[in-house]
């Protein structure tokens, strides 16, 4: 298990003010996720290979609407 108390969590620059967003830290063997307005709460935890991944598409605009 991580110890997320000295993780460091980043945020998107594009998340909206009212923290309506995701946080992430890379931790030794895998990203985490949480939910900004909880941190305290549940994180996601993502293999590096998957997070590169998901990284990839997200800068290609697989995700754009």
């Amino acid at each position: 298990m991580s110890d997320f108390t000295v993780a460091l969590w980043r945020k998107s620059t594009h998340s909206q003010q009212a923290g309506a967003c995701v946080e992430f830290a890379v931790l030794p063997g895998a990203a985490a996720v949480r939910d900004s307005k909880r941190p305290e709460g549940d994180h996601l935890m993502v293999p590096p290979r998957e997070w590169r991944t998901f990284l990839t598409a997200v800068k290609d605009g697989s995700f754009d609407l």
